[in-house]
């Protein structure tokens, strides 16, 4: 009785018509208590994994790799952490916008290529230096979100050049 309602109604040909970003947002309704608590957990994980890798790069033969994928796991934890709260679709968005966007791909670059480093190259030097870059990308990442710091930074790195 409920599809031939939609149907008649026309929701049916509606739902045919919307993109997946549509379909992602509509499945994404969560409450403002469970969207805190999704962002506080994701954080928490992604916080512990990437102190776990830094406790762990010290260990013998596998400490290099394990802090590797720690710290690149923490560092998807946390990225994916502030779409339980704007969303996954605003989030997308936004990560897309033209002020973060060169950011956003250095980073996610960053990311794939300390893992290729790691485990298809195996330099580590290199997965390293991914690493710092991942650090770096994530910074200015997170700092595009706060109001005219980036240009205080930019301004400060200049003064500093001269």
């Amino acid at each position: 009785m409920d599809k031939l309602k939609s149907v008649l109604s026309g929701e049916e040909a509606r739902r045919e018509d919307r993109n997946i970003l549509q379909a992602a947002e509509e499945a994404s309704t969560l409450g403002w208590g469970t969207r805190v608590k999704g962002f506080i957990g994701c954080f928490v994980v992604g916080v512990v994994c990437t102190i776990l890798g830094v406790c762990v790069l010290f260990l013998p033969k596998v400490g290099l790799i394990l802090f590797i994928v720690f710290y690149t796991f923490g560092n998807l934890c946390s990225l994916c952490s502030t779409m339980f709260l704007m969303g996954p679709v605003k989030q997308l968005k936004r990560m897309c916008d033209k002020t973060r966007a060169l950011a956003t791909t250095i980073m996610l670059t960053c990311l794939v290529l300390t893992l290729c480093a790691a485990f298809w190259w195996k330099n580590f030097g290199l997965a390293l230096l991914f690493c710092i870059l991942q650090v770096l990308s994530f910074a200015w990442y997170g700092l595009s979100y706060i109001p005219f710091v980036r240009d205080a930074i930019m301004k400060m790195v200049s003064i500093c050049v001269k």
